[in-house]
């Protein structure tokens, strides 16, 4: 049997522990090694990404400023701050009038907080950036009419029939109105009661205005025995020494009067009085022995008188002997209201005044005061404010001298078959085409006298404006009748704009689909009847009834006409911000 080698094992061992340890140096060497060079990679990569990352967040910020810039430079609708999410990063975007009507954009990055901020300027000339847009004189709409697109007044906008926007509504808050006449004050020397009979249901005080403009409120010192009902308060014609035809109309609350005395406000649908002219604040009430009213009078009103009767009858007396009403009417400015209307679809689409009533909005409805709607007030914006006209007072003075320049004639009298091409030129008359007759526009009209187009015939504007617009400014009114249009050069793009500076409530009247155009009354009100239609509407005042509809085209927040820069929004400064 071999022996075994005790002294050789240990021998073994000594070399094998020695390798190991030997190993062992050489991995924690490479490691080390491997170490000090992966350190500077990985941090690079580190940086590399936090650069990546930063980028990032910058470029989404970016794209919050141009989502918001896009939507203002073609009128769609956005809040005042708008939220968009791309992966776990969040871009707010804040959109603040400035002012001198500028915008200032601010984007936020969630991630890495990076900011973008852009100053907007409004680019000058014409930029139409709503479907519809009025004046003090505000907007009604009745019988199904309907603006496609977004609506900006400087006044009421009042919905009956199924009145629709289909975009946003925004009504502003005008000027502080002013109290045209007034009188009473103190105790009254006669408390004249009125509701509690037939024959003497209603009274009506006449009144006379100093100066031209819309009635807006009046106000009448009155108070209450028992609980009578609402009554019905109008502005009317005189007929004969007595109310006439109703020219506005507002409600007088039995909630708000008390059985003492006291001086209660009513509003009215926007009408224009004019000064010097008989005018009759007449007040409808039901009948009641035991529900009626008691409005304070006196004697001393010099432009005026007040009757006792029924209005269903028009069978009105004297109120006493020199008798007249504690009263007031005010003209002029008016807190913004959304009365009656249908606001947007899918989702989107905001109503925006002081008092919206009556209403279905599919977005938010911005208002201090509401009832009657299919959501409460968001009471967080503060109260719309008047915007400008996307044209100027100085704008039409350079239009009319620019097609003086172009020579001066007659009126022009179209009809049947006849054509006639004409332009720069001021018309010094009327322009009336009928029976398909055609008027062809080589460039701006000045027309002095009153535009009819009727049965089928055209005004149009030469080929040769290719996309640009064309302009024709009327002193007098603008009637259009049975298919009669307005068109553009026939490429897309083109329209003709035509501006009356009329200042009755009709300036325009549109009574059918009108074509590719533009109409503005800047001082005086527009009419659209029967199905009529235009691209875009601009007015002191506009009535829509039956079934018109206004169809907003993008394209007219950037309209070029042959003469003129265009609109739209410029960029002053784009640049990142702390």
């Amino acid at each position: 049997m071999e022996k075994f080698n005790y002294k050789n094992l240990k021998t073994v061992g000594s070399h094998g522990a020695a390798m190991m340890m030997f190993a062992l140096f050489v991995f924690f060497l490479s490691m080390t090694i491997i170490v000090g060079i992966s350190k500077p990679a990985v941090r690079e990569y580190t940086l590399a990404k936090l650069a990546f990352e930063s980028k990032q967040a910058y470029f989404l910020a970016e794209s919050g400023a141009e989502d918001a810039l896009y939507r203002i430079n073609n009128s769609m609708q956005i809040d005042g701050s708008e939220n968009l999410v791309s992966g776990n990063t969040t871009i707010s975007t804040t959109i603040t009038d400035l002012s001198g009507g500028d915008k200032d954009i601010l984007s936020l990055s969630s991630a890495y907080q990076r900011k973008v901020n852009l100053l907007l300027a409004q680019g000058v000339g014409a930029s139409f950036n709503y479907g519809m847009q009025s004046g003090t004189g505000g907007v009604t709409m009745n019988n199904n009419s309907s603006v496609i697109g977004n609506l900006y007044s400087n006044g009421p906008i009042i919905g009956t029939g199924s009145a629709s926007i289909t975009g946003g509504a925004v009504s502003a808050n005008g000027q502080a109105a002013t109290v045209d006449q007034s009188f009473g004050s103190g105790t009254p020397a006669s408390n004249n009661i009125f509701g509690n009979a037939t024959t003497t249901e209603d009274v009506a005080q006449s009144f006379q205005l100093s100066a031209t403009n819309y009635v807006t409120s009046a106000q009448v010192y009155i108070k209450k025995v028992g609980n009578p009902a609402n009554a019905t308060v109008t502005i009317r014609s005189n007929s004969s020494g007595k109310p006439g035809t109703v020219r506005a109309t507002g409600t007088l609350s039995s909630s708000l009067i008390s059985t003492n005395y006291g001086w209660v406000n009513i509003t009215f649908t926007n009408y224009q009085a004019t000064a010097g002219t008989t005018y009759w604040l007449t007040i409808d009430s039901a009948s009641s022995a035991a529900n009626y009213y008691v409005i304070g009078g006196g004697t001393g009103y010099t432009s005026g008188t007040a009757k006792i009767g029924r209005v269903s009858t028009s069978t009105w007396s004297q109120l006493g002997l020199n008798t007249d009403l504690f009263f007031s009417v005010s003209t002029g400015g008016i807190l913004g209201s959304i009365s009656g209307v249908t606001v947007g679809t899918g989702g989107i689409g905001n109503a925006e005044a002081h008092s919206v009533t009556g209403s279905n909005v599919a977005g938010t409805i911005y208002c201090q005061t509401g009832s009657g709607n299919n959501k409460t007030c968001d009471t967080s914006h503060p109260d719309p404010v008047p915007a400008n006209f996307p044209i100027s007072d100085q704008n039409i003075a350079d239009w009319k001298a620019e097609a003086l320049a172009g020579g001066t004639s007659g009126g022009i009298n179209l009809s049947g078959s006849m054509s006639q091409s004409v332009g720069p030129r001021q018309i010094t008359g009327n322009v009336t085409l009928s029976s398909s007759s055609v008027l062809t526009v080589n460039g701006i009209l000045w027309i002095t006298g009153n535009v009819s187009i009727n049965n089928s015939s055209i005004i149009k504007l030469a080929s040769s404006f290719g996309a640009s617009g064309g302009i024709i400014i009327v002193d007098g009114t603008v009637s259009t009748n049975n298919s009669a249009v307005f068109q553009g050069s026939g490429t897309v793009g083109s329209y003709m704009m035509v501006v009356s500076t009329n200042t009755s409530n009709s300036a325009i009247t549109i009574n059918n689909t009108a074509g590719s155009i533009i109409i503005m009354a800047p001082y005086g009100g527009i009419q659209m009847n029967n199905s009529a239609g235009a691209n875009q509407v601009t007015a002191k005042s506009i009535t829509l009834n039956n079934n018109a509809t206004i169809t907003y085209d993008s394209g007219l927040a950037n309209t070029s006409f042959s003469t003129g820069p265009s609109g739209s929004w410029n960029v002053t400064s784009w640049k990142e911000t702390q």
